[in-house]
């Protein structure tokens, strides 16, 4: 029989994130291959989980630097989770409340289906928190999302309020649109360039 390993797995959601914190961690718990995957949470292609798997034998480890980095929600992580147990495959987690080695039997089991509640869960009140933050600004006339078009109207309108005296930032603001959007129709001149239709 092969001397049993360590296999690391590393996971980021996007390109711009970083693995190098996960890779130092998985590297000091005595890894011998480790595997990174930069995937959207939409995504359900795991590249990185997959070679990782296709390395693992009875007797190994899987390790990982969080739970979150196993999968993203309670179905995801418990699917892995006994999968590697049938295999005769133990799970290690480096940091974080479950930080330790997870056998799926007994009492461990509910208290680590309980832990990955507790992480989608704490994902979903984020999301909600975020959404209604959103609704929250849009209520008090903040404006998302690509500018509007000027229309002849607003052109007019944003001359207008300029001749008066009043700043472009005030302008884009009454309008809805952005500060520049409003530049191009009252600053140098441009108020005599014809106004596109959106």
């Amino acid at each position: 029989m092969d001397t049993p390993h360590i296999v690391g797995l590393a996971r980021v959601s996007t390109h711009a994130q970083d693995t190098q914190l996960q890779l130092d961690a998985l590297r000091d718990a005595g890894c011998t291959q480790i595997f990174e995957e930069h995937v959207s949470t939409r995504s359900t292609a795991r590249p990185g989980l997959e070679a990782a798997l296709a390395n693992l034998q009875s007797g190994d480890t899987l390790a990982v630097w969080k739970l979150d980095r196993l999968g993203r929600s309670v179905k995801d992580v418990l699917i892995i989770a006994d999968d590697l147990h049938s295999r005769g495959v133990e799970l290690r987690i480096l940091t974080g409340t479950l930080a330790g080695t997870y056998k799926p039997t007994g009492e461990g089991k509910f208290f680590f289906t309980m832990i990955a509640a507790f992480a989608e869960l704490e994902r979903d009140i984020i999301r909600e928190r975020t959404l209604a933050g959103i609704a929250a600004a849009r209520a008090r006339g903040s404006v998302f999302g690509r500018p509007r078009v000027i229309t002849p109207e607003m052109a007019a309108e944003a001359r207008d309020r300029r001749a008066r005296g009043e700043t472009l930032l005030s302008i884009a603001k009454a309008l809805g649109v952005s500060r520049t959007s409003v530049s191009r129709y009252v600053d140098d001149g441009a108020a005599t360039r014809p106004a596109t239709s959106p």
